[in-house]
């Protein structure tokens, strides 16, 4: 093993080794080691010689500015909310279109609707399952790989990404793979562990110990709101105590963890008990035996449930496997302040062995019990397909991802079961749509795979239902304003007898009916259950641009933010909002709407 704190003599060994034709396997999200990556990526443009060919999934970006509004807002807070993170500069050279002819980049998953429009990266995209992109990765026969790691009493942890990196390190040991293993090590790093988690430094060639350590890319949680609450405290209904768990990214995994935490603490009884939607599930009790999580990504929602003891069946002594990890800054400093035993209970694993069944298949059919396998779509059809990942002209908003192995994995279970959340609407040029819809046009899970679909109005159970009954448990969860269209797009089908008509009791599938069923609960329902790095007067900007944003597309709601801003009572931390955003006491016409949507988020908060 070889260690330099120059990235230079890195990079000179990887070019002589490889002799410059490099084919560079990459993890996802955390685990690149940024200074390292864009010092080969540097070389490679300053010596055409050679020839870099990058295999990577979920490059993280801070974000770029897509307003004057936004840049006011996220500017002054960026390093705080996103952390100090270095740009990838691959990533800057793709947008700028300069990326050299000796450089290629290929992704197989992207962060959520950051490349959309970028035709090289759509171009060089690379749809796989997650557990296939291993696979897909071999064949192009890797000489190097390079990993952000953690270091601890002489070894080292694939900590962030054991997802894809450990397999490779196993087939490498098998002799099935062959490359130049190149670490660079970071301090803020988790020293995880798990079958393949750990290395000994004979299983490492070079080693990158920076003299400046950049800082981890940190994932700001956003702020849930009451149509998300109403779905998480549908799903808790459907998980068992004594079962397994995996959820998702995003706000589906904290909605879903802050209800499961409630029903264990007897808090979600009441709340259950006014819920105006008919739901045939009971709502469940607490844990007694409590839940084993496996699932690809760890999230700070089920870090949540093991630190409260909701999360604690134990399989092999483990009660969480997981295959990586993006979280917010906090996260990461809970996990290396762990103690080690505790710490223990968490192991990183491949996601051949998370999303899979293959491989001791026996003993995982044991394990996984009363499986759960949570996660979210952008639309639903009425027949049951499922649209996660794409747009109708093929633009790749973020990827398969895992979803489709998460459910193949529910079907294969004997009591497994997939959900799908999504909200019932979005707004679309300031206009709503429904997200369940009569056809899609993309499918990223076929209507014969469809189980379980949740939205804020209810569940629709569809395993093994004809269509006619598939379409009229979809409507009954269907926002009221979308149900009649929807119905007679059925009927002139031939899928739904002519004669149907919805019930009464689903015909009150409005947003306002959320609201008055959780708002006398908002105080066990808050934005940010599990923290956030906004501090008090960005908490209070967030929902006002949230309203900026969904109002200002439209002529009539330009015109409803700049009469409130003359005419509502002021908020009573406008005149902090407002300077927080740099705006002067008279202002342009953008900051009287901000002014407005202060106004009317005020007026709803008055209400709730």
């Amino acid at each position: 093993m070889q260690r330099e704190q120059n990235q230079t003599a890195i990079i000179r060994e990887i070019v002589d080794r490889t002799g410059g034709e490099i084919r560079l396997a990459l993890p996802l999200g955390l685990g690149k080691p940024v200074t390292l990556v864009n010092a080969l990526v540097q070389a490679a443009c300053d010596d055409p010689t050679i020839d870099l060919k990058i295999f990577t999934a979920l490059t993280l970006e801070r974000p770029a500015f897509s307003s004057d509004v936004q840049a006011r807002f996220l500017e002054p807070a960026m390093d705080r909310l996103f952390g100090a993170y270095p740009d990838i500069l691959y990533t800057q050279m793709i947008r700028e279109g300069r990326l050299p002819a000796n450089i290629e980049v290929s992704e197989f998953f992207l962060m959520a609707g950051r490349w959309l429009g970028v035709d090289a990266v759509q171009q060089a995209y690379i749809s796989a399952n997650y557990t296939h992109a291993r696979d897909v990765l071999v064949r192009q026969r890797p000489n190097v790989l390079m990993q952000l790691v953690a270091e601890e009493d002489g070894h080292f942890s694939l900590s962030s990404n054991t997802d894809i990196s450990s397999d490779l390190f196993r087939f490498r040991a098998n002799g099935q793979a062959d490359f130049i293993a190149v670490f660079e090590t970071n301090p803020e790093m988790p020293f995880m562990e798990g079958p393949g988690a750990t290395l000994s430094p004979d299983a490492v060639d070079l080693v990158f110990d920076p003299p400046a350590p950049f800082e981890l890319f940190s994932s700001p949680r956003r702020p849930l709101h009451l149509s998300d609450h109403a779905i998480g405290l549908h799903v808790s209904r459907l998980i068992p105590d004594g079962g397994t768990l995996q959820i998702g990214i995003g706000a589906v995994g904290d909605t879903v963890a802050h209800a499961l935490l409630l029903r264990d603490g007897r808090g979600a009884a009441a709340v259950q008990a006014d819920c105006p939607f008919p739901v045939e599930q009971p709502p469940g009790g607490a844990f007694e035996t409590g839940l084993y999580a496996v699932t690809e990504m760890l999230v700070g929602g089920l870090m949540a449930l093991f630190d409260a003891g909701v999360v604690r069946r134990e399989v092999d002594g483990i009660a969480i496997h997981a295959g990586f990890f993006v979280e917010a800054r906090d996260f990461y400093a809970n996990l290396r302040a762990l103690p080690p035993a505790r710490r223990a209970k968490i192991a990183m694993m491949p996601v051949s062995f998370t999303n899979s069944l293959y491989g001791d298949e026996e003993k995982k059919r044991a394990a996984r019990t009363n499986a759960r396998f949570v996660n979210s779509a952008m639309k639903v059809s009425l027949l049951g397909d499922i649209m996660s990942d794409s747009l109708a002209d093929g633009q790749v908003v973020s990827g398969v991802g895992g979803q489709f192995n998460f459910i193949t994995q529910a079907f294969a279970l004997e009591d497994g079961r997939a959900v799908i959340t999504l909200d019932a609407t979005r707004l679309s040029d300031g206009k709503p749509e429904s997200n369940i819809v009569w056809d899609l046009p993309s499918v990223t899970v076929p209507r014969h795979m469809r189980d379980i679909v949740v939205t804020e109005y209810g569940i629709a159970d569809l395993r093994g239902l004809s269509d006619a009954d598939v379409i009229i448990a979809l409507l009954k969860i269907t926002d009221s304003r979308f149900q009649d269209d929807l119905m007679a797009k059925a009927k002139a089908a031939g899928k739904l007898p002519k004669a149907y008509s919805i019930a009464k009791a689903h015909r009150r599938n409005l947003p306002e009916t959320v609201t008055d069923w959780l708002r006398p609960h908002r105080t066990i329902l808050p934005e940010f259950p599990f923290g956030t790095d906004f501090d008090e007067i960005e908490a209070v900007l967030l929902p006002a641009l949230e309203e900026l944003k969904d109002l200002s597309p439209r002529f009539w709601g330009k015109m409803r933010l700049l009469a409130a801003s003359f005419t509502k009572p002021a908020h009573p931390r406008e005149q902090e909002a407002m300077a927080r955003m740099g705006y002067q006491r008279h202002a342009d016409l953008t900051a009287r709407a901000l002014r407005g949507a202060l106004r009317l988020v005020n007026e709803k908060r008055l209400d709730l």
